[in-house]
């Protein structure tokens, strides 16, 4: 077993839950924390426990004894659910980030990883025109939705930490990212996750409904090409923001016809009203590419096929 010990917060959600499994098949000892379980299974943590990391005490618990953390913890959702609910990323996120990073510095903690968002970058940048934004992109500031711009406060705020206590900060910026143990129903789930849950309960002669004319286009990157590049960071010198995403940019109607094919089964589109978030989001990798030597190696296409299967059996078991 490796020497560091980890604390991964939000460990009982999709992301979190798939890195603890990285990093205990590296060998590590990790402690997972979250208010909640994991939904769809039981964490491999050498540790988990259920704090509240709005408050200070808790982050105080989940940080004993720890080397290095992973910092995944917020209140989000996928565009359904970041476009309505603004106070709760406002509020509930920066009381999580707030005293995680303090309460981490004061217990001595190495080394501090933030899973910061592809929506920090301005919205202006992203409408009709497609822009290449890198990570010096995000100011003049314009962050998408309110949990766009408490994404932003956070990483300000941990290089005022790192400027002032000296520990050492790791910031990753990420697009939609998509596979099996994800939320696929509820409202908080994403753009893959839901349109593939819509495909399998539609039947044959039926739509599958498309918020607004489908024509948004994003890019949706696989949870291993984002676990890769996670901890390549965390291993690495580089203390700036880097982003990580997939070069296959599509619009949510090519998404939602490739889950269709996927599916083998005959229906076309209904675009029907709901939020589509900004027009054309397209963010450049080139310096994780040339930092890390990272490139995404699951296309969305295998991506796709795996996570439809594993929603699939989630719903007939039902």
């Amino acid at each position: 077993m490796r020497s560091e010990r980890i604390l991964v917060t939000g460990a009982g959600g999709f992301i979190g839950g798939h890195l603890v499994d990285y990093l205990k098949d590296l060998g590590y000892w990790v402690r997972g924390v979250d208010i909640k379980l994991p939904e769809y299974r039981r964490s491999v943590a050498d540790e988990f426990i259920k704090l509240d990391l709005r408050i200070r005490t808790s982050c105080r618990r989940a940080l004993e004894g720890m080397d290095e953390v992973y910092h995944l913890a917020a209140d989000m959702g996928g565009m359904g659910f970041i476009s309505k609910e603004h106070i709760a990323p406002l509020y509930n996120s920066n009381l999580i980030d707030t005293y995680t990073i303090d309460e981490a510095v004061k217990m001595g903690v190495k080394k501090y990883f933030f899973s910061s968002s592809a929506c920090v970058y301005p919205t202006y940048r992203q409408q009709e025109v497609v822009d290449i934004l890198k990570e010096e992109d995000a100011y003049p500031a314009s962050p998408n939705e309110a949990y766009g711009w408490e994404k932003l406060l956070h990483e300000q705020r941990l290089s005022a930490y790192k400027e002032q206590t000296g520990i050492k900060v790791r910031i990753a910026r990420f697009e939609n990212t998509y596979g099996p143990y994800g939320t696929f129903e509820g409202g908080r789930e994403k753009a893959v996750a839901a349109l593939c849950r819509k495909v399998i309960l539609a039947t044959n002669g039926s739509e599958v409904e498309v918020w607004g004319d489908g024509l948004a286009t994003r890019s949706f990157l696989y949870i291993s090409d984002l676990l890769s590049g996670i901890y390549g960071l965390m291993q690495s010198d580089y203390d700036g923001p880097v982003n990580f995403g997939s070069d296959e940019v599509v619009t949510v109607n090519q998404l939602a016809l490739k889950i269709i094919a996927i599916s083998g089964k005959d229906f076309g589109l209904k675009h029907v009203d709901g939020p589509q978030g900004v027009r054309n989001r397209y963010i450049d990798h080139t310096l994780a590419n040339s930092t890390l030597g990272w490139f995404p190696t699951v296309s969305l296409d295998d991506g796709i096929k795996t996570t439809y299967k594993w929603i699939e059996s989630q719903l007939k078991a039902k």
